[in-house]
Formats: structure tokens, sequence, C-alpha cells
């Protein structure tokens, strides 16, 4: 039976509806990225083989995500998974999982967790984490994850590195693994993240 990874992708948050439709209304369109292309989610499947098998839910309006709404689906997603899971969070997406597992306990083994440029507080410039701010006890997290790594870039441009390390501070236990140039890990391919995933079993 395959080793079941569930992904949870990132998106963007706003404190009010008025600065979601502001963003919509005046956020600059950069035409390279309306272009349909792989990206390595995509591939990460075909880089681990049969031997896993990865799932990627959908999160409700992940351009104005609210962690209710997170939070709900991924309680119904849950319902439906094996007992041991493998984890993987990109950036607002990681710290849902960060949060949502520091404050509520699951019936499952998480054998590790991957989160990818992940927030850990406000600190994003002009993005706002909304209510998706972390607590500041991070035990509950900690004590259900068996093996944890947080993979940043140091030329992150949505996220800045040093958010890496404040999970460090706060979660000593972890491994950091910081790249030079993956940027905001958006690229069609990233087998380092596959290789990881096999060397952590």
């Amino acid at each position: 039976m395959p080793q079941q990874i569930l992904m949870i992708h990132g998106g963007t948050t706003f404190e009010s509806d008025k600065e979601y439709l502001d963003y919509l209304k005046n956020k600059k369109i950069e035409l390279d990225r309306l272009v349909v292309r792989d990206r390595w989610i995509r591939n990460l499947a075909k880089d681990l083989g049969e031997d896993y098998l990865v799932l990627t839910p959908k999160m409700p309006n992940s351009t104005n995500a609210r962690y209710e709404e997170w939070k709900t689906w991924f309680e119904n997603v849950l319902t439906v998974l094996d007992k041991e899971l493998i984890l993987i969070g990109h950036s607002l997406g990681g710290i849902f999982l960060v949060k949502y597992l520091s404050e509520n306990k699951i019936d499952k083994t998480i054998k590790a967790i991957f989160l990818l440029g992940a927030p850990f507080d406000d600190d994003l410039g002009e993005e706002s984490l909304a209510d998706f701010v972390l607590p500041e006890n991070l035990s509950g997290f900690s004590d259900q994850v068996e093996k944890m790594f947080f993979l940043h870039s140091k030329d992150d441009p949505c996220v800045p590195c040093d958010h890496a390390f404040k999970y460090q501070k706060k979660l000593p236990e972890a491994k950091l693994v910081i790249f030079e140039n993956k940027g905001h890990f958006n690229e069609e391919e990233f087998p380092e993240l596959a290789e990881l995933i096999k060397k952590s079993k």
C-alpha cells in the first residue's frame, strides 16, 4: 500500500472584503504568470515513484483564504485518509498546518512534515496573515509530528528567509533546509523534495 502524502497549497488572505476587492482591481498582472506550465507538484508523484500517493486537495477560495473554511475542509479531507501520513505545506498552506496542528489533535500518525516558504508572522510587507496567525504555543504541533523539515530559499520574494529561522528558534528539533535560488518554490522541477521525503522514511 503506497504511503499517502497530503499537500496543502498556498494562498492569500485579506483583513476585509474591501481589501480583497481592491487587490483584484489593482493587482499588477504579469502576462508570463498566465501561461500554462507544469509545476513541481505535478512531477512529485513521478519523482517519488509507485511507493507514494500524492494527494492535493483544492483549498476553499485560496485567493481570499479564511482559516475556518480551510479548517472545516481539511477536517473533511482527513476522514478519508490512512492512519499514517506525510504532510507538505507550501506558503500559506505551511502556516495553516502549523496552526491547525498546534490547536487540534488528529487521530493520525504524521510521519514527517515538509513546510516550504511558510510564513511565521505578519512581517510580510504588504500582505497580512489575517486569521492564519499562529498561537504562541506550538507544542501541539511538535507533539504530533515525528520529523519536521522547514525549506526556504534566500531569494524568496514573498516570504523572507528569516521566517525559517523564526520557526527554528521556536521548534529547534526541526531540520532547516536553506536553498540559494528556489524563490517561492514555484518552479517546474523540485527533485530535492522527493529525495528528502524518501530519506525521511
